[in-house]
């Protein structure tokens, strides 16, 4: 009613006909001078009409307003209290009624703040005032005070006046309310109505947000629980506000927290728990909201006293199976929480038992990992990440753990990978196997150390096995009348020993393995009673000396076998541990080392999160020691190209997250580069010097491109140290003997780093020039071929800028020393395979540095061409007693290819086997053709370079004259402009017209080429049709790789060529070999995105790509279809022609293709009448299929279906194109809106029934024809076959018997 304007006041009062502040003060007099004024009904109607029309009163009035009610209230509060103390009953009673009226008005009060308009910033929320309370107003200032201006400027807001408004509440909720009011009835309506302001201050938002204001409502709800029978108001108001306010899950989470722990009153919370677990929750999305609330009501309840939802427990966890994703997802948490709450409970029994509990909730916790929703398994595997941390282990359950997180790798959602992830790298952290070893886990070594402890557990379980029968020997032997007393008397002493012992022994092993497993279910160990006889038997040696022997010697005896027995007992159960232990480890090592390969896969994945997850769990695989972490710390080097480097983005917990390349840099520098803590300086720097050259050992071209690109940031951004650069050049110039892979590791490194910085290597040329060039390189052609990549550095190596001619990089004069090495390199005779990926990186050096390189490849050329076709140039001489002057002995002692020290003299003693071979002149005419083939694509680059110098030339002349006119002025400028970019325009034409000309004629055709030369011999020896058979019947896979990327670079000029043969280059994505096919496939990628070969009917082979068991294929065809999707109807154009390629097993969706409605209705026109041109029933399944693939979105989609009826109506008893359709029905229904009907599917639905029963009938009925025919064939074979073996049998009949001629043949 404290709403409703029809509430009827006697003596009202309009604030807007009336002086509302005078009014006030007449009242606020009367309260000041005595509390009981407020029983005057004039005085208490002021308020009241003040209150009722509150939306008219000004802030200040109301803040004056609120300071009476409160002054009078805490009057009559201290009134009674003072009364209830000195026990005058007479005096508390009369206190009653102005109590109820000042809460009354206190109550009222609160709710019409809310009608008051709060000052707001410029985004329209309340601004909360400043800390310190305003000034009460002075005297009234005549009704302009009434007016919008006044109110408008007036700050007084509510916000302030909330917590000393509270904590009023607080003190008169500490009276003796059962004392005033006797009545239940009243004083649960006086409790209400001081209750009721602290409720109605919980609905905003705002308030709740400060902690001050928080406590102080939840202090006023636990004091009317606890002392004044509030409980089931509080339980109602509760559960209502928790449906209709999200904002209040944590804070009554936090009321009942405090009532249970700080008021000892946990029955609310019971009551409230147990009406929770009872409700039922919707999975339909837009009733999320009510569970989602009471889920972080319960995780917060959890959290803040665990004890008391563990008294729920059993009744909550039935809402593990409930509908609704975001309670089930709470009660994950829950368990969480209660499961650390009873893993950090006290020592002995409490402790036993609570980890017996832990196990039991482990079970349904670790099932939920298989739970229907990705945000409930995301959850279940980021809860069991926080268990990890506990100070109890649980090995057992740890190892289901990782088996869980192992199967999540798996998972189709992004979210929960990269949970498990996460929970593996937590499991290697907070591992229980570092007692031993340090920490690490190292597979090999617990292996070892497992066998170990097995071999001894065998030796001493033998030991005891052995020591019982002789002992049971030496038994048989002793006198029985002497020895039996004796021995039944020590017998018995030691069984009641040994039983004793067993119990301490128990004990022993039981603290052991709670220490060791902190489980309780632990395997009883068995003690044998005869486990000390070893010692017996010793004992027993002197004592054929002494044929007399007391009762006290046997005694003596006795407990020194015991006291041994329990000695080896205790060796024995140690070992058992000790396996257990090691056993346990090496199980939890191997789900580690499985997951690698599935965590590998990760680092490719589009979601950003989980690659960095992927980066940070192979940086603590590697610092484990795990073999395979290296696997992944090589693989994820690629993603030094991802273009994210910001770090902008966030994981769904709020968390920052850093770009996937810094990261990865983070993570190479903590393993490779970071220095260690225990070493000297010196010692820092070789180790970070032989990291270096070690990533270098066994990479691919792949890898090494990618580490080029992590060593040129690395040194843009100076990590790199002067000290290092100085050891990596000491271990490349070193004349110690050093393994090769070292010393091409150094020069491989220091050619990276001076991508980023060019003096890195130009301060050294003559030490290259003498290392990678001199005798070492001649004795190591891969250490001379890292050399020449290094030197092409020196040019500086600038990046072209797209639609730039400026070229920033450096050349040399030809008459440096660099090049007359480069030409030694190439020309000195050499019979290496090697030798040729050598001459490759000398001839780019050259064209790299050189002012005009093709003088120079010219006399090379002709100095091979002399070499190979000079048949008188070779001497007979021994090549043991004459060896080659330039072989080199400094590197006799490595471990160098066998006939690496003299090169040259392999083909003399070819030679003198066989004279009339030419092996000798095919491998040179091989070097030969090599270098022209290398030196004419260098030239064709180098074409480009002059061709874009001479374009920057004119650019630049241009320029200078639009500058010179443009000083003229005028209009005659522009217009001079405009023809200057008409000659420009056409003079890049001429540039490019005559670079081509030089290109496609001159070089090939001209008088004076020297390559033109080599054309004819070339086309001789590998002419094009020659290349495609070769192709075809080569059985060497890498003579095979070479035509197929040879003929991708023919097709680059002459696509007419491939064109005419482009099937036999299709045939190479079937080869056997996968660097063929490999090859093949991006030759063919490379081809047709560039629109460099036109495709025929060959898309099909290209998608049967994409279900290739090698992921790397598998990977490029999807980018192929990926890239080609972006092209202009590319594959929508060429998809009909694929329908005889399709086959059930693939999934076009596999290549990303979406489809527009215009294209799809045409396609499954075109798939339609293919049914009519074939009556293969597997073809009809492959267009069935495919069709089944189409979106069907509208309704002309499925009209064009309906339409082609005729086409495939006689199919349809074929079982799986009946089904596809099904399917297509099934996809249109879904597709289609609600309030359209379905009449037209449902009547195509009876129609393709109907015509599937009648193709069903024709296709039996042709079936039986078939078989009548069939038999009716045989019967008339089998007298045939009679008549033919009864004239075998009987003798030729006479010549007119002709019965059985009818059936002869």
């Amino acid at each position: 009613f404290l709403d409703n304007e029809d509430y009827q006041i006697e003596h009202e009062h309009n604030p807007a006909d009336e002086d509302a502040e005078r009014l006030l003060e007449a009242a606020v007099e009367a309260v000041a001078e005595s509390s009981d004024a407020i029983l005057d009904s004039e005085v208490f109607d002021v308020y009241r009409s003040l209150l009722k029309h509150s939306k008219d009163v000004s802030g200040q009035i109301m803040s004056k307003l609120l300071d009476s009610v409160s002054s009078g209230l805490q009057a009559e509060l201290d009134a009674t209290t003072r009364d209830i103390d000195r026990g005058d009953q007479q005096g508390y009673m009369s206190r009653k009624e102005p109590l109820e009226r000042f809460g009354f008005l206190l109550l009222w009060f609160v709710s019409a703040t809310e009608k008051i308009k709060q000052p707001e910033d410029e985004n329209g929320q309340s601004v909360p005032a400043p800390k310190g309370r305003k000034g009460r107003g002075g005297k009234a200032g005549g009704k302009g005070s009434r007016s919008a201006a006044n109110k408008k400027d007036d700050s007084w807001t509510w916000i302030d006046q909330i917590p000393p408004t509270l904590a009023l509440i607080c003190k008169v909720l500490r009276l003796q309310s059962q004392r005033i009011w006797t009545v239940t009835a009243e004083r649960d309506a006086f409790i209400t109505c001081m209750t009721r302001p602290a409720y109605r201050i919980t609905e905003n938002e705002q308030y709740m947000k400060s902690d001050e204001i928080k406590a102080g409502v939840i202090k006023i709800i636990c004091l009317a629980v606890k002392h004044h029978g509030h409980a089931m108001g509080a339980h109602v108001t509760i559960m209502q506000h928790l449906q209709f306010f999200e904002h209040l899950a944590e804070p009554m989470a936090e009321c009942l927290s405090v009532l249970a722990n700080e008021f000892d009153h946990a029955q609310l919370g019971d009551e409230v728990l147990r009406e929770i677990a009872g409700k039922a929750f919707s999975s339909n999305m837009n009733e999320q909201k009510e569970p989602r609330v009471f889920g972080r009501f319960l995780v917060k309840f959890a959290e803040l006293a665990p004890r008391s939802i563990l008294k729920q427990l059993s009744l909550l966890l039935e809402q593990l199976d409930s509908e609704s994703y975001p309670m089930r997802i709470a009660l994950v948490e829950v368990i969480g929480h209660i499961i650390t709450e009873l893993a950090n409970s006290g020592e002995g029994d409490t402790q036993r038992q609570a980890q017996k509990h832990i196990t039991n909730l482990y079970e349904p916790l670790i099932a939920r990992v298989m739970d229907l929703n990705s945000y409930v398994r995301s959850k279940v595997l980021q809860v069991l990440s926080k268990l990890c941390g506990l100070k109890f282990k649980f090995p057992k359950q740890r190892l289901q753990i990782t088996d869980a997180a192992v199967a999540a790798l798996s998972d189709k959602v992004p979210m929960v990978r990269k949970a498990a992830v996460a929970l593996l790298n937590q499991l290697l952290l907070t591992h229980p196997y570092g007692l031993i070893q340090g920490g690490l886990l190292e597979q090999s070594v617990f292996e070892a150390e497992y066998e170990a402890v097995k071999k001894e557990l065998a030796e001493v379980e033998d030991k005891i096995g052995k020591v019982v029968e002789r002992n049971e020997g030496d038994t048989d032997a002793n006198d029985e009348e002497n020895s039996g007393r004796a021995e039944g008397a020590t017998s018995n002493q030691r069984s009641q020993d040994d039983n004793e012992m067993d119990i301490d022994d128990d004990g022993e092993q039981g603290q052991r393995s709670t220490q060791a497993d902190d489980t309780e279910d632990e395997e009883p160990m068995t003690v044998d009673g005869d486990d000390g006889e070893p010692s017996t038997s010793q004992k027993r040696k002197p004592s054929k000396l002494a044929p007399r022997k007391s009762q006290l010697d046997v005694a003596a005896l006795t407990s020194e076998q015991e006291a041994l027995a329990a000695l080896e007992e205790s060796k024995h159960l140690q070992l058992k541990l000790r396996k257990r232990y090691y056993a346990e480890a090496l199980n939890f090592i191997r789900q580690i080392e499985g997951s690698m390969e599935v965590i590998c896969a990760l680092l490719g994945s589009t979601n950003k999160a989980e690659v960095i997850t992927a980066i940070d769990f192979f940086r603590v695989a590697h610092e484990y020691h795990f073999e395979t972490a290296k696997v992944g710390i090589k693989k994820m080097i690629h993603l030094i190209w991802y273009k994210d480097n910001n770090t902008s983005s966030t994981t769904e917990d709020s968390n920052e997250l850093k770009g996937i390349r810094s990261r990865l840099l983070e993570c190479y520098q903590n393993i490779y580069f970071d220095p260690l803590p225990d070493l000297t300086p010196k010692e820092q720097v070789n180790r970070i010097a032989k990291n270096m050259i070690e990533l270098t050992y066994d990479a691919t071209l792949a890898e090494l491109t990618s580490l080029e690109e992590m060593m040129r940031i690395m040194m843009d951004e100076n990590q790199i140290h002067p000290d290092i650069l100085s050891k990596l050049w000491q271990v490349y110039s070193t004349n110690k003997q050093l393994p090769k892979a070292q010393r091409r590791g150094a020069i491989a490194i220091l050619g990276m780093l001076a991508l980023g910085k060019r003096s890195v290597l130009s301060d050294r040329v003559e030490t290259m020039l003498k290392t990678g060039l001199g005798p070492l390189g001649k004795a190591d052609l891969t250490l001379a071929r890292y050399t020449c990549v290094a030197l092409q550095r020196l040019n500086g190596s600038a990046k072209k800028v797209k639609g730039s001619f400026l070229d920033k990089t450096q050349r040399l004069a030809m008459d440096h020393l660099i090049f007359r090495k480069l030409q030694e390199t190439i020309e000195t005779p050499c019979r290496l395979k090697d030798w040729f990926g050598l001459a490759e990186q000398a001839i780019n050096a050259i064209y790299a540095l050189g002012e005009h390189p093709d003088i120079l490849c010219n006399e090379i050329i002709k100095n091979l061409t002399r070499r190979a076709f000079n048949q008188d140039r070779k001497p007979k001489i021994n090549p043991e007693s004459q060896p080659e002057p330039e072989a080199m002995d400094e590197d006799q002692a490595e471990d160098l290819p066998r006939g690496s020290d003299d090169t040259t003299n392999m083909p003399e003693a070819t030679q003198s086997d066989d004279p009339s071979s030419d092996l000798g002149e095919a491998f040179e005419l091989s070097q030969l053709l090599f270098v022209v083939g290398h030196v004419a694509i260098k030239q064709i680059v180098f074409l480009e370079l002059v061709e874009r110098e001479w374009k920057r030339q004119k650019d630049e002349k241009q320029t200078i004259e639009k500058q010179a006119a443009a000083k003229n002025g005028g209009n005659q400028a522009s217009k001079e402009g405009d023809e200057l970019d008409q000659v420009a325009g056409n003079a890049e034409d001429e540039i490019g017209e005559r670079i081509a000309a030089v290109r496609e004629t001159e070089l090939l055709y001209g008088e004076h080429s020297l390559l033109a030369i080599y054309g004819p011999m070339l086309v001789h020896i590998s002419g094009s049709p020659h290349k495609f058979k070769i192709l075809e019947t080569s059985r060497d896979a890498d003579i095979r790789s070479n035509i197929v990327i040879a003929l991708g670079d023919v097709a680059v000029s002459f696509s007419s060529i491939i064109d005419e043969n482009s099937n036999e280059l299709y045939k190479g994505l079937s080869d056997k070999d996968l660097i063929v096919k490999k090859n093949t496939l991006m030759v063919l990628t490379h081809l047709i995105l560039n629109g460099m070969i036109k495709v025929k009917g060959q898309l099909g082979e290209m998608a049967k790509c994409l279900e290739d068991p090698e992921p790397r294929i598998a990977d490029l065809a999807k980018l192929f279809f990926t890239e080609l999707s972006t092209k202009d109807n590319a594959i929508y154009n060429n998809l009909p022609d694929e329908g005889r390629s399709c086959f059930p097993d693939f999934d076009p969706s596999n290549a990303h293709v979406p489809f527009q409605e215009k294209q799809a209705e045409n396609i499954a026109e075109k798939l339609c009448q293919r049914f009519h041109f074939t009556e293969d029933p597997r073809q009809w399944r492959d267009i069935a299929f495919c069709l089944s693939l189409l979106p069907y979105k509208s309704e002309r989609s499925v009209k064009k279906l309906i339409e082609g009826l005729q086409f495939y109506r006689d199919k349809l008893h074929e079982p799986k194109v009946f089904e596809r359709f099904q399917e297509i029905l099934a996809k249109a229904r879904s597709a289609k809106s609600k309030d359209k009907p379905d009449s037209d599917l449902d009547e195509f639905e009876k129609i393709l029934d109907e015509y599937r029963a009648q193709g069903e009938e024709d296709h039996a009925l042709e079936k039986r024809a078939g078989k009548k025919k069939a038999a009716a064939a045989r019967k008339r074979a089998a007298p045939a076959r009679k008549t033919r073996s009864k004239k075998a049998q009987a003798p030729p009949p006479p010549a007119n018997d002709n019965d059985d001629d009818l059936y002869e043949d």
